[in-house]
C-alpha cells in the first residue's frame, strides 16, 4: 500500500492512496462480508474508508445502512485506529414519501447550515465516532447561498466534529468561490474534491459538472503554494461498476461514444502485454498521474479487493501511459484521415 498526505492548510493527516467505497455495505453486500471486506482493507495497510448518509435508498435500504455496518466494524474492531473515514451528507431525502434521484425533483435535503449540523451529528451517532475525518457536501446545493454551507461546516470544524471538509458533484467555479468565502470568513476551506473520474471521459457536449476536468486537474496542481490552500482530488466511479471488463455492465450514457471504445480496446491490450488486469491498470493510469488522485473502489467482495489492492504498487512505465494518454488520440486522426479529401 502506499500513502499521502490530504491537507487543508490547518489540517493534515496521511490516508491510503486507495480508498474502500461501501456504498452496498449492509444491503446488496451483506453485513458478513462487508466485515471481511473491511478487516481485509485494514489488513492490507488500507486507511480510507468512504461512505454516505444516503446510500442504499436505491435498493431497499434505509441510507445509513453503510454508515451502521461501519459502526459495527469499529465497535468490533475497538476503534478506528489508522482508518481515516469519510461520509457524505445533502443528499439524503427531503420528503422521506418521494423518490431520491438525480434529476428534478432530486429530493436532496441540501446545504443549509440546519441540515449540515443536523446531518453531521447523526452521522457521528451512527458510526460511532466523535469525530469525522472527511465529511462532504455531497451534491452541491445552489439554492443555498455558498456563505451560509461554508460557514455551516466551518463551524464543525472549529468544534472538533469534522477534520476536513470536502465537497462532491460540484461545478469547478463553484469550488473556487466556496474556497474564497471560506479566507473572507477566516475558516478552513474545502480540502478534499470528489468527482466522478476515471480512464474513459465523458463527451464534450454531455453538460455535466461533477467530472473531474482538466481545468479542474490544474487547480488541484496550483493548490498548496504560494499561500494557496492545499486541495486533493477523490474519484469515484473509477471502474464503472465493472464495465471495463464485464458485457453486462454498459458504461453510463455520456461514456459511450467511440473514442472511449477505443480507451478500453488499448486498456486491455496493455492489461494483456504487462501481466495485470483491466481494473488494475485503470487504478494505476488514475494513481500515477501528473496530478495523482485517490480512487474511491467500490467492492462487493473479498476477491475484487484483491484486485484492486494490487493496483496500489503497479507502476506504469512511461511509454505504457504515453500509449493509454494518446489512444482515443490515435483513433481521431485516423477518422479524420478518412474524412479528409484525397
Amino acid at each position: 500500500m502506499q500513502y499521502r498526505t490530504i491537507s487543508n492548510g490547518s489540517t493534515s493527516f496521511e490516508v491510503s492512496t486507495l480508498c474502500l467505497g461501501t456504498m452496498f455495505f449492509g444491503t446488496r453486500t451483506d453485513t458478513p462480508t462487508s466485515l471481511a471486506i473491511l478487516d481485509r482493507f485494514a489488513d492490507a495497510g488500507g486507511t480510507f474508508v468512504d461512505t454516505a448518509n444516503n446510500y442504499n435508498v436505491w435498493v431497499g435500504g434505509h441510507g445509513r445502512d453503510s454508515e451502521d455496518v461501519l459502526g459495527e466494524w469499529i465497535r468490533r474492531r475497538g476503534g478506528l485506529g489508522d482508518v481515516r473515514l469519510a461520509t457524505k451528507l445533502g443528499a439524503a431525502k427531503s420528503d422521506p414519501a418521494l423518490p431520491l434521484q438525480n434529476v428534478e425533483p432530486t429530493n436532496f435535503q441540501g446545504l443549509s447550515a440546519e441540515v449540515v449540523a443536523r446531518e453531521a451529528r447523526l452521522s457521528l451517532q451512527h458510526l460511532g465516532v466523535d469525530r469525522i475525518d472527511v465529511l462532504y457536501g455531497h451534491v452541491d446545493d445552489r439554492e443555498t447561498p455558498i456563505a451560509e454551507t461554508v460557514a455551516a461546516f466551518g463551524q464543525l470544524q472549529r468544534e472538533g466534529l469534522v477534520g476536513i471538509a470536502g465537497i462532491s458533484n460540484v461545478a469547478l467555479w463553484r469550488l473556487v468561490e466556496a474556497r474564497d468565502e471560506a479566507r473572507r470568513q477566516g475558516v478552513d476551506p474545502y480540502g478534499v474534491v470528489q468527482q466522478g473520474y476515471s480512464y474513459v471521459y465523458p463527451s464534450p457536449g454531455a453538460g455535466r459538472t461533477n467530472d473531474v476536468s482538466v481545468e479542474l486537474l490544474d487547480y488541484v496542481a496550483a493548490a498548496g503554494v504560494d499561500g494557496r490552500p492545499p486541495l486533493t482530488v477523490t474519484a469515484y466511479s473509477p471502474l464503472h461498476q465493472g464495465a471495463f471488463t464485464r458485457d453486462d455492465k454498459p458504461m453510463w450514457a455520456p461514456m459511450r461514444h467511440a473514442s472511449n471504445r477505443e480507451r478500453v480496446r488499448v486498456l486491455h491490450d496493455v492489461a494483456a502485454e504487462i501481466g495485470a488486469t483491466p481494473n488494475q491498470v485503470a487504478l494505476a493510469w488514475l494513481l500515477g498521474g501528473p496530478v495523482p488522485v485517490i480512487p474511491v473502489v467500490g467492492i462487493s467482495s473479498v476477491a475484487q479487493l484483491e484486485e484492486a489492492l494490487a493496483a496500489a504498487d503497479l507502476v506504469l512505465d512511461p511509454e505504457v501511459r504515453t500509449r493509454l494518454d494518446a489512444a482515443d488520440l490515435v483513433l481521431d486522426a485516423e477518422l479524420r484521415a478518412r474524412l479528409e479529401p484525397a
